[in-house]
This record gives structure tokens, sequence and C-alpha cells, in this order.
């Protein structure tokens, strides 16, 4: 993944407010970087800019060598279903489906043949093999965001954005659910884009970029 002077910007009427400004940086396969900064210093900006869920003002972004800026909505689409899982901090689960189906619904998108098989296991592997049938309301916050791992690593992606994924969560459940995608983060060598205003997590990875006012002000490897 790279990006090469990435800047957004909005109009909010009277003027524009710049979000992000001269963003460059380039990211390793099974690198694991913490995107780290204060309210409001553009990080979910980035993550979102990065995973293609947005359009940059200015720059580009290449996923894969490809320039996103090539791909219409439908093509950013089928390249993040092809490289890229996402857990975000509200679970984002489909009220209307079970875990299990909830975790199904992108491998059936994809054509997976066994994606029941695929699916069971998986949450089998977050813990939650007795709860395949029941609904999001029917499950703690914190199992909640285990289902949402599960249906992040469902396709094997190459590319996993967290967008704080224990911000809704209490501090025990949150160490739990860190440790469980972590360790599912290294057996599928996925890389990590991971945003959090939580230090402990963020020293978990091996990279930090930090931002203020839209700037990348540091980066440094641990």
């Amino acid at each position: 993944m790279r990006a090469e002077s990435l800047g957004k910007q909005v109009d909010t009427g009277r003027n524009r407010l710049t979000i992000l400004e001269g963003i460059d940086l380039s990211i390793s396969p099974s690198e694991a970087v913490a995107i780290i900064g204060a309210s409001g210093s553009g990080k979910t900006t980035l993550l979102g800019l990065l995973a293609g869920l947005d359009t940059p003002t200015s720059g580009k972004v290449e996923l894969d060598g490809i320039d996103l800026a090539s791909l219409d909505e439908d093509g950013r689409a089928a390249l993040r279903r092809r490289l890229v899982g996402f857990v975000f901090q509200s679970f984002q689960l489909l009220p209307a489906l079970t875990a299990l189906e909830n975790v199904m619904l992108p491998l059936e998108l994809d054509g997976v043949r066994d994606a029941r098989e695929v699916a069971r296991n998986l949450l089998a592997r977050v813990g939650l093999s007795q709860r395949l049938e029941h609904y999001p309301r029917q499950l703690s916050g914190g199992e909640q965001q285990r289902v949402a791992i599960a249906r992040a690593f469902a396709g094997k992606p190459r590319l996993l954005f967290a967008d704080e994924p224990t911000g809704n969560l209490d501090a025990v459940t949150g160490e739990e659910v860190i440790e469980l995608m972590f360790d599912l983060n290294r057996e599928q060598h996925t890389t990590l884009l991971l945003v959090t205003h939580d230090e402990r997590l963020a020293a978990r990875c091996s990279r930090q970029l930090h931002l203020a006012a839209g700037r990348v002000i540091d980066d440094r490897r641990i």
C-alpha cells in the first residue's frame, strides 16, 4: 500500500476545511501500523482514504499496485472485497442476521461454496461456537466484536483496517478482543492498520504513525 501527497478538504459553506495534507507513506506486507493522534487529527479520515471508502481531494492511494482513482465506486468495492477486512468500533453487524449469517454473508457474496463451514470454524476460533444462532441484540459487546473479527478475517484479507476496535468495550473485554485480533493477524499474515487512542494497543504494533492537524508528525518503527 502506498499514499502520495494525500490530502482531503471539505467545503463547510463559508470556506474549505483541510482535514489531511501532504500525507506520504508506504506500508509493507504484514506490517502492523498504529495510526495515533488527538481527536480531530484526521485518523479516521486517513483510514477511509487508504481503504478507498472515501476519495481524496489531492494525491493518490495505491492498493496492490492499483491506483484507486482509476476505479469507479463499484471497482473500489470489488477491490476491497478481494483484499480488505474491516473491524469498526460500532461492530457494524446486520441486526436481522444471526452471528453465523453475519460471517457467512461476505463469503456468499464472493461465491465461496462452503461458506457455512468456513463461518462455523471462524466463530469457533473466536470462542463463539455456542452462539451461532444468536442475533446481535442477544450478544454482549465483546461477543459482537468477536463476530465482527470473524467476519473481517473470513475472506483471508491481505489488509485489515481497524478503527478504534475496543472503543465500546470495557478494559478486560477489550484486551481479550485485541489478543484475538493480533493472533488471527499473525496466523493469516495480514497487514494491519489500526486507528486507536489507546497507547497500550498502539505499542502492540511494529510501527506508529502520529498525526496532528492532518499531517504525519512522527513515523517510527518499534
